[in-house]
């Protein structure tokens, strides 16, 4: 698997939002989904009923942009 890499904001939003950077690395590495936007990757994964939610690129390594949990599990995993 290739390197992973976060970018400042995604490591300043991160710590913000209380979310390891183990749980952003084991989305990536195992998602319950993979969605593609405006180019970037975003690998989700139920964790204790949220759900995580990790944008990135693909490029010589993976570029972590943001990562987020919502509530809002439906509106992402049934669409």
């Amino acid at each position: 698997m290739k390197q992973i890499v976060f970018i400042q904001h995604a490591a300043d939003r991160l710590k913000e939002r209380g979310i390891a950077l183990d749980l952003v690395k084991e989305t990536i590495r195992n998602p319950d989904r993979t969605d593609l936007e405006n180019e970037r990757k975003i690998a989700q994964k139920l964790i204790e009923g949220k759900l995580l939610r990790v944008i990135y690129e693909e490029e010589e390594a993976i570029v972590v942009i943001s990562a987020y949990r919502t509530s809002q599990v439906d509106r992402y995993l049934k669409g």
